[in-house]
């Protein structure tokens, strides 16, 4: 497995990176001892994405590394993953533990610094787009079509939303978030994209008490 070990620069974000800067041990403690990463991983087996060999990936807000790890463990062809978040600690927490983590293929992970709303990619760039818990702090159309922007024709986008319930509201407080409405949601998703899969976690699974998995592919 490669790495991109180029510094992370730094952004003025209005104070969101500040935030996270602070928070971001308690927010890896929160996700290892709930197990969205088991359930991701879980999703992402059955799905099969249907990428090809050094496909390049885009992790939009990555926080501490969940969706960025889950990737690595499951895909079944080698990758190009790019991970970014405002939070320079929570880059550096995700860093280390993609060195620590195991994997069958030699994947190319890096690391960056980087506004959901104006991201350093060329048009058309990626292969695939995931993200979780980043589009709850950004307007959500433009949010969306930052995101198209950099996702090749065809290309697909992993979301998982925050869906209104009672644990979302407590989330919403503990990391200043704020959830949109479902309807807003959809009607969002389809401008930009094709819905292929929506996907509800398992009763049991903590993921479930707050988020679904929304699998897209981009409109020509």
């Amino acid at each position: 497995m490669k790495h991109n070990e180029t510094m992370i620069p730094q952004i003025d974000d209005g104070g969101a990176a500040v935030f996270y800067d602070r928070v971001a041990h308690f927010y890896d403690l929160t996700f290892k001892f709930n197990r969205y990463g088991h359930s991701i991983e879980r999703y992402l087996r059955e799905v099969s994405l249907p990428l090809s060999s050094g496909a390049r990936i885009l992790d939009a807000g990555c926080g501490t590394g969940l969706l960025t790890l889950s990737l690595m463990k499951v895909l079944k062809r080698d990758a190009r993953i790019t991970a970014v978040d405002l939070s320079a600690s929570s880059l550096l927490k995700a860093r280390r533990a993609s060195h620590q983590t195991e994997t069958k293929l030699k994947h190319r992970v890096g690391f960056s610094q980087a506004n959901i709303l104006s991201l350093p990619f060329a048009d058309e760039t990626f292969e695939l787009v995931v993200t979780s818990g980043a589009l709850e702090y950004v307007p959500l159309r433009e949010g969306f079509r930052e995101l198209a922007r950099v996702l090749a024709p065809d290309g697909y986008l992993l979301h998982l939303p925050v869906r209104p319930a009672p644990a979302s509201r407590l989330l919403e407080v503990l990391f200043r978030f704020k959830i949109h409405p479902p309807r807003e949601v959809a009607e969002e998703t389809n401008r930009f994209f094709r819905v292929i899969d929506r996907h509800r976690f398992p009763p049991l699974h903590p993921i479930g008490w707050t988020k679904l998995a929304v699998l897209a592919q981009k409109k020509q």
